[in-house]
């Protein structure tokens, strides 16, 4: 066992809630470190997940634009020509500048950085294996934030080339000429929208009977409406109940309420969701409890049931977001400090990147109404917005929902292309409690999109009126 140090907190994991809790820990002074598996810090978020895809996805839009959009406003381009190579490059780039940055904030906050495979020793040490050395580090607290990783489907095992997960769909080599994709949430809504792009014929098989299950049923409809124009197919009720890997195709069998049928295709992607990473971290024995599906158990203070070890992120439940992670990592260092911290629930905003974008805040229509709350709704289609008409881009919606008697905004679900930059004012109105009467009074720049949330909130506004 190698030289031992003490430190006022170690953080495990150097993702969007890690790396954040580390350096706003030694904005407050604490002596940090932060331990972590990757070559470079970002955690799964900026090395294999939220920043590539969406470098992809831009990437696959400009190519969609080029066959679709271009003719529209009089600009003639032949046939786009697909450089793969390139395009995973820039997506290294962007991959690398960012991480680079987050290197340089945890420096700049005098946090010291260790590579390496980290677990607990005990409720007051971490030990750090790399390279077949180690070494014991302790600390006063200790902060997990370790992440999550792609769950698996019984019978559909990755293997990297023929059914593979998100991380591999971010590094093809070349376009899959048949891609099944498994699971029809926002994993695979926007890898689905890359690879389709780019002339993979995609087909998403969704075992519940609707897309983006937390969403809006009336937005996730009308998602699917648009996902379908754009060439993807969908197979709603359907189960993926085996895969057969033939040379070079994969044979699925599907089961399609009740009904069975198989389906050849090239590439499997499986994108049921995540699991967190509570594994292999030393938990039990350091008294750490965990529920039946290994996330880690918090109270309201991301405390464990040690005192001095805490969690967020994707450890310790849903939605696993990372500016989710990010505000929980904040938090938890600042109660650590004797200083409030506290998350919003209520004000988690939650983006699917294909286009038009759908995002959301606050509670769907679905909610309130199996909670019994009276609410009113404010619908706003893009086709009445002048920069949508400018941009041909009208497919799409703005809808607010807002109590019934205090007019209070409780959900805002928007369908457009921007809607993960507009959703931003939505989560500032829910979390100071704003009505949809403050929204509808202050002036929007014309023409934006953003033009939409305003006459939306106005309609919500004139049903809470004349309530009663």
């Amino acid at each position: 066992m190698g030289e031992q140090s003490r430190y006022d907190l170690i953080v495990i994991g150097a993702g969007p809630g890690g790396y954040v809790a580390a350096a706003r820990a030694g904005q407050l002074g604490m002596k940090t470190a932060c331990v972590d598996k990757f070559d470079r810090p970002g955690g799964v978020c900026l090395n294999y997940g939220c920043i590539p895809s969406k470098a992809l996805l831009d990437s696959s839009e400009h190519a969609a634009q080029a066959v679709n959009s271009f003719k529209n406003h009089g600009i003639r381009v032949g046939k786009p020509e697909i450089d793969l190579k390139t395009m995973m490059g820039r997506k290294d780039e962007v991959v690398r500048a960012l991480t680079d940055n987050v290197e340089n904030l945890l420096k700049a906050n005098n946090v010291e950085i260790i590579k390496g495979t980290a677990a607990l020793h005990g409720p007051s040490a971490v030990r750090v294996e790399k390279n077949g050395q180690a070494q014991t580090i302790e600390a006063k607290n200790i902060l997990l934030a370790t992440g999550s990783s792609p769950a698996g489907v019984k019978g559909l095992e990755f293997d990297g080339q023929f059914i593979v997960n998100s991380t591999d769909a971010l590094a093809f080599d070349r376009v899959p000429r048949r891609l099944l994709i498994v699971g029809g949430g926002y994993i695979g809504l926007e890898l689905g929208s890359v690879w389709s792009r780019l002339g993979s014929k995609v087909t998403v098989a969704e075992m519940t009977d609707r897309i983006a299950g937390t969403a809006d049923s009336q937005l996730s409809r009308r998602l699917l409406r648009i996902l379908k124009s754009q060439g993807i197919e969908f197979k709603l009720k359907t189960r993926v109940t085996g895969a057969d890997v033939r040379k070079k195709t994969v044979k699925v069998t599907l089961d399609t309420d009740g009904e069975k049928s198989e389906q050849v295709c090239e590439t499997v992607l499986v994108a049921v969701g995540r699991r967190p990473l509570s594994e292999d971290l030393g938990l039990e024995d350091a008294g750490v409890e965990t529920d039946s599906q290994g996330f880690v158990k918090v109270d309201a203070n991301f405390r464990t049931a040690v005192a001095n070890i805490y969690a967020v992120g994707d450890l310790i439940g849903q939605p696993m977001l990372a500016h989710k992670a990010s505000a929980e990592g904040r938090a938890a260092v600042e109660i650590m400090a004797g200083k409030p911290g506290e998350v919003n629930y209520d004000a988690v905003p939650m983006v699917i990147y294909t286009f038009p974008e759908a995002a959301s805040v606050g509670k769907t229509e679905e909610q309130l109404k199996q909670q019994g709350i009276d609410y009113c709704t404010g619908t706003f289609p893009l086709t009445g917005a002048g920069r949508a008409r400018c941009m041909g881009e009208t497919e799409g919606m703005v809808k607010v929902l807002s109590h019934k008697k205090t007019d209070r905004v409780l959900g805002v679900h928007i369908l457009s292309p921007r809607a993960s930059d507009m959703i931003a004012e939505a989560v500032f109105a829910i979390e100071f409690g704003a009505s949809s009467e403050d929204i509808g009074r202050i002036m929007h720049g014309h023409p934006t999109f953003a033009e939409a949330l305003q006459e939306a909130a106005l309609v919500t506004r004139q049903c809470s009126i004349y309530s009663g």
